[in-house]
């Protein structure tokens, strides 16, 4: 489904901020992974998202998704493959836009435009039953302008836009990291619940250590750029805090000793 090969990004390069944020990494996931991607502030994952998403260019190296190369190509086109929900709430709606024309904008992405009538009946259907899932209410409130609603509600609308129209590949950049604590257990587990029913190939971004472990079938930490631990299946089931501490421990040792 993706395939990162040999990627190297390096900001700043030739002044004294030069900084290797991304070095040499090469991962594969297969189509349904939820991957989920733990590591300290610097330590690359944001920027592998950005990478993937044409945010920045790459310095070296392949991104391959279905086959498709998209190394070449500008952000725009890679948008009608990938879904994503950002760190902040903001920014993935529109807030002067009622929730229903957010939503028929998320609708057609990726889909040429007409001069057809704005939202017909039938869409307004489908985003009334698509809405009732969140559990937030929002399916009696489609002509509220966005900015009316709460960090949580905006989120949870977010993370409906992104899997509207099936994408790809979905990109999580700690989407609940703006959130309090009740918020974003509820965030998260309407990600879960989307991802499990439509079987979306995710890749989500987290500080947090236990969301790393809880969720997803898959655990990559990096650090200094570079990819230090990769746990999948059974492993990453039965894995504590504590354990993959020692795992992220063990693993930098060894890459320093192989330098």
């Amino acid at each position: 489904m993706l395939k990162l090969e040999n990627i190297y990004k390096t900001f700043n390069i030739g002044t004294v901020n030069e900084k290797r944020a991304v070095d040499g990494v090469t991962l594969t996931l297969e189509e349904g992974d939820f991957v989920t991607v733990i590591g300290g502030n610097g330590a690359g994952k944001s920027t592998i998202l950005n990478l993937i998403a044409g945010v920045y260019p790459v310095d070296q190296g392949k991104i391959l998704l279905n086959n498709t190369d998209l190394t070449p190509m500008p952000e725009h086109r890679r948008a009608r493959f990938l879904g994503r929900v950002f760190q902040d709430p903001m920014m993935g709606t529109a807030a002067t836009m009622e929730i229903e024309e957010n939503l028929a904008l998320a609708y057609r992405r990726g889909r040429m435009r007409g001069l057809g009538r704005g939202i017909s009946g039938a869409e307004r259907k489908l985003y009334r039953e698509k809405l009732s899932t969140l559990g937030l209410g929002l399916e009696d409130r489609m002509s509220s302008k966005v900015g009316l609603l709460s960090g949580g509600q905006r989120q949870a609308l977010t993370l409906l836009m992104a899997t509207l129209q099936k994408p790809d590949l979905l990109l999580l950049d700690e989407h609940t990291a703006a959130l309090d604590p009740k918020t974003a257990d509820k965030v998260l587990q309407l990600t879960e619940e989307l991802i499990s029913r439509d079987h979306l190939t995710t890749l989500m971004v987290t500080h947090n250590m236990k969301n790393a472990i809880q969720y997803g079938n898959r655990l990559i930490m990096m650090d200094s750029g570079r990819v230090v631990v990769d746990i999948r299946g059974e492993e990453k089931k039965n894995l504590s805090v504590r354990d993959l501490l020692e795992k992220f421990h063990i693993e930098n040792d060894r890459m320093l000793l192989s330098e």
